[in-house]
């Protein structure tokens, strides 16, 4: 995830979700230059990169660029697809990586702990920094409003401490081909929403899906503002007293609760991270018509099966009303610097070097954009109507609840996301629900202010 207004506060994506993979395996970088003498006249930068859905070798490919660019410079990187198990141990040791790339919201919660320890260098300056190689500085490159979230200033201190990387719009996906073949329109308003559900429900097609309920955190960081509008959305995200008890929580509560009745009665029991393609599958099928989603589905899905004239589309969350504002939520992974990094100088002018036009074009063959001005107009074919959602009137919202410090056995995500399976079956109120959350939010609310 565009001047467009961006929403703030911390990000604690589903999609650690997101563009994770599961697996193992790494790579460090040699001690020995490209022509196989010693490196131990450079000067050395330690990389420690998440190997997600991305894949590795764009950080291999990085790595070469920049010690050309640098011949000086000996990038000691690692990668892995469980890189907590990988670094934690030597950091314990006090030998920390002076640059990682790992977001908050992974199930290891390693970038949260730096967090609240205040573990992490302040990256403020690398934003006024010349991008190398080019007369333009970071925060100049940048799409507005990327570095203005407690997703990358999760102290509200008006500095930065996680510098965005890799971003992905989200929405409602669904089959054009389907919508097109039938002559139904995408619904811009709920109105219409439901009108189409009732068409489709004639048809034997459900109007929504959801691959877990974990998917939910972008439906419902979507909703939210518009619903209430963006100091509504802040409030909810940060605990506001009474916010998640208003009318205006109520009537998203509502939405929600009536979209469960339009929704495929088969998503609960495969909602799962085995089955949950399963659920994703059934967009391919015409079996039911938006699920909210990523861009990664693309490439999660990429072999299934699909129906004739089957073609991606997306589209943001719809209006209250028509002419309302539409949102489009963003999840981005972030680059950060422990304070216990040794080359801090040389970690700095590598992060600002990841948002060059080199690095940003390496990234991109893989499929990872960077929040780079102008990058959406170099991209072709799906990824091209994704990331082009704000330029079409969609609004972009960032960032998820704050950080507090742990309640034991309580959970945001678990109560307003995971209890979804239960509504969809029936098994909860929507007033049960609401309750949950209010009473979660004010605990949360509590552990903020201490």
């Amino acid at each position: 995830m565009k001047n467009k207004k961006i929403l703030s506060l911390l990000a604690l994506s589903a999609t650690g979700v997101l563009l994770a993979a599961c697996g193992g395996g790494s790579d460090s970088g040699s001690s020995t230059d490209s022509s196989g003498g010693s490196s131990s006249d450079k000067t050395v930068v330690k990389v420690a990169a998440l190997e997600s859905g991305y894949g590795a070798d764009m950080w291999t490919e990085i790595e070469k660029a920049y010690e050309a660019e640098n011949p000086d410079i000996d990038i000691e990187l690692t990668t892995d697809k469980k890189l907590e198990d990988v670094i934690s141990p030597d950091m314990k040791a006090g030998n920390y990586p002076d640059v990682i790339l790992l977001a908050t919201g992974r199930e290891a919660g390693l970038t949260e702990t730096f967090i609240k320890d205040k573990n992490l260098e302040d990256l403020t300056d690398v934003f006024d920094m010349t991008v190398p190689g080019e007369d333009v500085t970071v925060k100049e490159k940048l799409i507005p409003g990327f570095i203005d979230t407690l997703a990358t200033n999760p102290y509200n201190d008006g500095k930065t401490y996680l510098a965005p990387m890799f971003y992905s719009p989200t929405g409602l996906f669904y089959n054009s081909g389907l919508l097109e073949e039938k002559g139904w329109e995408v619904p811009t308003t709920w109105d219409e929403m439901w009108e189409l559900g009732d068409k489709a429900a004639a048809e034997d097609i459900a109007l929504f899906t959801y691959p877990t309920t974990g998917y939910l955190d972008s439906f419902f960081f979507s909703l939210l503002p518009a619903v209430g509008g963006p100091d509504f959305y802040n409030d909810a995200m940060s605990y506001v007293d009474g916010t998640w008890a208003s009318a205006d929580a109520t009537e998203s509560f509502d939405i929600a609760t009536k979209l469960a009745s339009y929704t495929a009665e088969t998503t609960p029991a495969n909602a799962n991270d085995q089955d949950f393609t399963k659920n994703q599958q059934m967009i391919l099928d015409n079996q039911a018509i938006f699920m909210p989603n990523g861009t990664w589905v693309v490439g999660e899905m990429e072999e299934a099966p699909r129906a004739d004239g089957f073609a991606w589309g997306m589209t943001a969350l719809p209006a209250t009303e028509a002419g309302g504002d539409q949102y489009s939520y963003t999840f981005f992974e972030q680059m950060w610097m422990p304070t216990g990094a040794e080359n801090k100088d040389g970690g700095k002018d590598f992060i600002a070097w990841m948002y060059s036009d080199a690095a940003a074009d390496i990234f991109a063959e893989s499929g990872a954009i960077q929040p780079i001005e102008g990058m959406s107009d170099k991209l072709t074919g799906d990824n091209q109507l994704f990331y082009s959602i704000y330029d079409n009137g969609a609004k972009a919202v960032m960032g998820g609840f704050e950080n507090t410090a742990t309640v034991e056995g309580v959970s945001i995500r678990d109560t307003l996301f995971g209890t979804y399976d239960s509504i969809v079956s029936g098994t909860k109120t929507e007033k049960e629900w609401q309750d949950d959350v209010v009473s979660v939010t004010d605990q949360l609310r509590e552990a903020a202010e201490q």
